[in-house]
């Protein structure tokens, strides 16, 4: 008998996975797929759209085809802020413009004169400025920049909602897509914002669907989501496991605080922080605060081994030494303003390597200078809400340094490393178990591990 299983393309920028989860959300498969980049016709990279298309399709075949598996769903995670633009006859035919291509500047200058000024804007839809990272200002410069195009456009559809397009031929939004840096949701008026009516573009929006919803079928009897923002996606699983407030710190090239028990409106200054607020796949603002701090850490972590003759990956040998922390520099050659600490480095990058011992005393100390910043941007996300857990997942929940730091900068605050099976793919699954799964949902979802503070921390 062929074992019944959910499917889910996880499209990341890099990474393209497809995942199959049995009906006790156990990961029974995996394949990923790397594709290579073209160019748009300004000679930036983007993401090919026919590639992508083609492996999809392939996939889903190939897996159809296998005896040992049988679909019972199909639904899909992607990276957000990437618009697929199809014509009147549902293909797509413009690039899938890179979030990363800089931005027109007098265009920006006149979008934000129009509608109110960067800050009231920024706050209204809780999106910092971003250029083409906010998805809403792609349409905007095609509509005022590539005119001839713009008016070509049948449906603009984010990524993930594409994805399922091309799976079921289905035409949805979905509110986490739309509702996470993109320019195009008031988070006041629970709607579209005002610009986006007064530009005309809501006419190349898909009506929108609950992410919980099937979108269509795949013949008779393969249900399919709309499909979900990656990050959204992957708060579902924590979601279904803890009732208690938490913050999620996702740690990566970024280290992202997440509140989904924060509801309250963006201030000016937290915008100024970094922080921007996202739809979770209730339709519930969650507030969330980036810190750049993988990338500082890999960067230092060279240094470091460069001055002390070591491999860059030693730290990965070390265990934490409490002793150690008797030795810290509390204060940096120079105090960063509280109120740009979030975007900037941490003190470490100005420290003289010569005032450490050893490899294990200046790393202790990089961490710590690094879990000053962590502080001070998950408390923007706090911010007075009661909250029980902080569950650090990424490359950081494996680091013993950090998490006995962190517990100790959070004493009143139970610290756990999370580990969770592709988190992001089986939020996806989860989202839609309603429509294809009866099972309750197993408590072993996420794995977990507490730190308790070993080490006075006041800061």
């Amino acid at each position: 008998m062929p074992l019944p299983v959910t499917l889910i393309f996880d499209i990341g920028k890099t990474n393209k996975k497809v995942l199959l989860f049995d009906k006790q959300y156990q990961l029974v498969h995996e394949q990923s797929k790397q594709l290579e980049e073209i160019k748009d016709e300004d000679g930036f990279p983007c993401e090919d759209v026919g590639a992508l298309t083609a492996w999809v399709k392939e996939t889903f075949q190939k897996i159809q085809n296998d005896h040992l598996f049988e679909i019972t769903a199909v639904n899909v995670s992607a990276y957000g802020a990437s618009f697929v633009h199809l014509n009147y006859n549902k293909q797509f035919f413009l690039p899938l413009y890179n979030y990363l291509k800089p931005y027109d500047e007098e265009l920006r200058k006149q979008f934000y004169d129009t509608y109110g000024g960067e800050e009231n804007v920024a706050k209204e839809t809780a999106s910092p400025v971003l250029g083409h990272l906010n998805s809403g200002m792609q349409l905007y410069w095609l509509k005022h920049k590539r005119p001839e195009q713009y008016v070509n456009i049948g449906y603009s559809l984010h990524l993930p909602q594409y994805i399922a397009f091309v799976l079921c031929g289905a035409l949805y939004s979905d509110i986490t897509s739309i509702g996470c840096h993109t320019n195009l949701w008031s988070f006041k008026l629970h709607n579209y914002h005002e610009w986006v009516y007064g530009e005309g573009i809501n006419k190349k929006f898909a009506p929108i669907i609950s992410c919980t919803e099937i979108a269509g079928n795949i013949g008779n009897n393969i249900p399919v989501g709309c499909g979900l923002h990656d990050s959204s996606a992957a708060l579902i699983p924590y979601f279904n496991s803890f009732d208690e407030p938490f913050v999620l710190l996702s740690t990566g090239t970024w280290s992202i605080s997440i509140n989904p028990f924060n509801h309250t409106t963006l201030t000016t200054n937290e915008l100024r922080q970094d922080c921007l607020s996202f739809l979770s796949y209730r339709g519930d603002a969650v507030k969330a605060a980036r810190l750049f701090a993988g990338y500082e850490h890999e960067q230092q972590v060279k240094r470091i081994a460069a001055h002390y003759n070591t491999s860059p990956d030693y730290y990965k040998t070390m265990v934490y030494d409490a002793s150690l922390c008797n030795k810290l520099h509390w204060v940096g050659p120079e105090e960063v303003d509280s109120k740009t600490a979030m975007i900037a480095q941490s003190f470490f990058g100005r420290r003289n390597l010569q005032d450490f011992e050893t490899f294990e005393e200046a790393y202790h100390q990089l961490i710590f200078d690094i879990i000053k910043q962590q502080v001070q941007s998950t408390k923007l996300v706090i911010n007075g809400r009661p909250v029980r857990k902080i569950f650090v997942d990424g490359g950081f929940s494996k680091n013993e340094v950090y998490m006995n730091l962190l517990a100790s900068a959070f004493p009143h605050i139970e610290v756990y490393s999370a580990t969770v099976a592709q988190a992001s793919a089986l939020g996806a699954a989860i989202a839609i178990r309603k429509g294809c799964n009866d099972n309750e949902l197993p408590d072993n979802l996420i794995t977990v591990k507490r730190y308790q503070p070993s080490f006075d921390i006041v800061l």
